[in-house]
């Protein structure tokens, strides 16, 4: 089933916490001769769980190649062209079982950087990549996601700036990329001005356009503005998170100082300071509890949070990206949530009561969820 008759799908990032055995991309250091075959190894198993799951959308590591396009390894610079056929088998692979397949290149990639080399490092990061889906023969669905960057003191020329390096990208990174709004420095009507200037096709983040949306554009019109960029007969896709809403535990080190306070008794923390325990006098650490930060990602998608968002959204037509912390433990939970409290939301994925079941039957066995920062979750960017 193919275009607006295939139901919408719904995908998640990386790992795979729901079978920790599976590895998602060649992890080893440069000294044991990592390579593109062994982590396209690896993800064939992982195409393979995912079809078990009737998961049919995933962001690829955009590490899966190890050191590619380090500048100094030239050892490993080859590495795309060697797998040609292994990226060929895998891309078919993915078709035959029609999954959807993307990367993100990392917060370090950077297109409005000042610095001209760090720009040109970028796109050389960018063409490995859009040359691995190339090799792949996958559809202009198969895209690279990327942030503007960053502010560098000056926004207009910052933003202005990724235009340049835009230009100076080759055509087979340009057909590959698109554009995110971010949620800390670059907005909805950011990159809506950035895509007048350059046609390059725009991903809806949801989370962001809650956390930064200066502007106060309206939701659905600036959703379909975004969904326009994309040309017919390729189905676009957003992004959907729902925010952490529980206390954080900040690890702290106890000075000296605070130490002979808590001999002495008088140990309660800094003013104002809440703590999750009272201080012993012999602790070295302390935790401190403290309110959310709303740009970083829930562990599990919010059910009515998502199907509000898609009922706002009723009668366009796109893919969705679950980021929760979570990865595909999230989505597994999302779907029976959905069937059980937005049966009508439900039917535009395809979910279906024996799926949904089989979802909470896995979860039942026990979740898990990736502590490391996403590469969307509102981290500094590596250019401020």
């Amino acid at each position: 089933m193919t275009g607006n008759d295939r139901p919408l799908r719904l995908g998640f990032p990386v790992k795979v916490m729901g079978r920790p055995d599976l590895k998602s991309q060649d992890t080893r250091r440069w000294q044991k001769d990592p390579h593109l075959r062994c982590s396209l190894e690896l993800l064939d198993h992982v195409l393979d769980y995912l079809k078990s799951k009737n998961l049919d959308m995933y962001r690829m590591s955009s590490d899966i190649a190890p050191y590619a396009t380090h500048p100094d390894m030239p050892r490993f610079h080859n590495m795309v062209a060697e797998s040609d056929a292994e990226l060929r088998a895998f891309g078919a692979k993915a078709r035959a079982y029609d999954i959807r397949l993307s990367f993100h290149p990392s917060q370090y990639v950077l297109l409005n950087a000042p610095n001209p080399e760090l720009t040109k490092k970028s796109i050389w990061d960018l063409s490995s990549q859009a040359e691995m889906l190339d090799r792949m023969e996958l559809d202009d669905e198969a895209v690279m996601i990327t942030h503007v960057g960053g502010v560098y003191d000056d926004h207009e020329a910052s933003r202005a700036r990724w235009v340049d390096g835009w230009n100076l990208c080759p055509e087979h990174v340009k057909r590959r990329l698109v554009l995110e709004n971010d949620d800390l420095r670059f907005s909805a009507a950011d990159v809506l001005w950035i895509h007048e200037r350059t046609g390059v096709r725009l991903i809806f983040d949801y989370q962001h356009f809650w956390c930064l949306n200066p502007e106060r554009l309206d939701m659905r019109e600036t959703f379909e503005r975004f969904l326009a960029t994309w040309p017919a007969g390729v189905r676009p896709k957003m992004h959907f998170s729902s925010p952490r809403t529980e206390l954080r535990e900040i690890k702290q080190k106890i000075t000296p100082k605070q130490r002979e306070a808590a001999k002495a008794g008088k140990a309660r923390g800094k003013s104002k300071e809440v703590l999750k325990a009272p201080i012993k006098a012999t602790a070295r650490v302390k935790t401190v509890l403290r309110p959310p930060v709303w740009t970083g990602h829930a562990d599990f998608t919010n059910p009515f949070e998502f199907a509000t968002f898609m009922r706002m959204a009723e009668g366009l037509v796109f893919d969705v990206m679950l980021e929760g912390k979570s990865k595909d433990l999230s989505l597994l939970r999302l779907r029976p949530d959905l069937l059980r409290f937005a049966p009508d939301v439900a039917a535009r994925f395809g979910i279906t009561p024996q799926a949904a079941t089989d979802d909470e039957e896995q979860l039942e066995e026990g979740v898990d969820a990736d502590d490391e920062a996403d590469v969307d979750e509102g981290r500094a960017e590596a250019a401020e």
